[in-house]
């Protein structure tokens, strides 16, 4: 729709995991490398954590890219609290017969596959997206499936990546024997304000645009919106750039981003409720620009002073930049170059 208004080859800002989107910030390039670190030192359990939206199956996506051929990996992409036979899921997570079976032969079924690959001089090893979802039953199943071994080695890998909740799960008392067998872990934060404006950088270029097009503003406004989370950056920086096209904008500021911000917190499912509260219409009628409903915002500190005699009333903007917000050098040339307020 608005790709070739904006010199794009592809869409910028797909929410769907494209590894080739992948921005390495600060605290994605630690995830990535203990990825990396569990796969070639051979570790018994390695567990990505991460907010909802934050990377983690991008992440597992490019690991699999990088991965070669003396590797043979497994994938259990969507993991559920009813998860049924593990084996099953393991065996068709390698692309093994696991219909009709008994526990035992399928059992028997991956302990010679695993034998087979090391012979093979292949190592095995199995990842779970979504492993939050995996009761602590499961997980010790888990373990004990790590327990293979021939001779010195380990024939059995294991990735877990999930929510928070898997923290939670692991530090178990009944989970202890499991935790002590993880050895690379990483929990895996929203993006940083600098980093904000780097991921949106980045994502536009690899789409194919080399001229800056959202201001500094606007990714300011997207990262206190968001809390940094990538998939909340991509959904609003997209109806951003629909809202842009609509009005031929050159670029997208930061009142193009605070209108989507507004029409979704009114009539969208996005969930603004950490920076922005709906007052009783009763207490302050809106004014005709200021679209549906009555807006403040949380931590702006005390109320504005009364207005005199014949004044309407002008409410403070929730999304305008305070004291607490970083303020943007505007004659930076290059880069971010940020300075606070004391």
């Amino acid at each position: 729709m608005y790709e070739a208004f904006y010199g794009f080859r592809e869409k910028p800002f797909s929410i769907l995991p494209d590894p080739s989107f992948l921005y390495l910030g600060a605290t994605h390039t630690m995830a990535y490398a203990m990825l990396e670190y569990g796969v070639r030192n051979r570790a018994g359990f390695t567990v990505i954590t991460g907010e909802v939206g934050c990377g983690k199956t991008t992440l597992l996506r490019r690991l699999l890219e990088e991965l070669g051929p003396e590797l043979r990996v497994g994938l259990i992409s969507n993991a559920q609290q009813d998860f049924g036979e593990l084996l099953q899921w393991v065996l068709m997570a390698f692309g093994l017969d696991y219909r009709a079976r008994s526990k035992v032969e399928l059992f028997d079924t991956f302990q010679q596959f695993l034998i087979a690959e090391y012979a093979q001089g292949r190592r095995t090893i199995l990842i779970i997206d979504e492993a939050q979802n995996l009761t602590p039953q499961t997980l010790e199943e888990l373990r004990m499936l790590s327990n293979i071994n021939a001779d010195k080695d380990q024939l059995l890998q294991l990735i877990l990546v999930g929510q928070p909740r898997l923290r939670g799960l692991l530090r178990r008392p009944d989970l202890l024997q499991l935790a002590q067998r993880v050895s690379a872990d990483f929990h895996l934060k929203p993006l940083s304000l600098a980093e904000t404006i780097q991921y949106v950088r980045h994502r536009l270029k690899v789409a194919g645009r080399e001229e800056p097009l959202f201001t500094n503003e606007a990714c300011a406004l997207l990262h206190r919106v968001t809390r940094g989370v990538p998939r909340l950056i991509n959904i609003i920086a997209d109806t951003a750039l629909v809202y842009g096209y609509a009005e031929e904008a050159p670029v997208i500021d930061r009142r193009l981003v605070y209108a989507v911000v507004k029409d979704k917190a009114n009539q969208g499912s996005l969930q603004l409720s950490h920076l922005i509260k709906r007052k009783p219409k009763a207490a302050a009628p809106a004014t005709a620009d200021e679209g549906q409903g009555d807006w403040t915002a949380r931590g702006q500190g005390a109320a504005p002073a009364a207005p005199g005699a014949g004044q309407a009333a002008e409410r403070p903007d929730p999304l305008r930049p305070t004291a607490s917000v970083v303020e943007f050098d505007k004659d930076a040339v290059r880069g971010p170059l940020l300075k606070r307020e004391s």
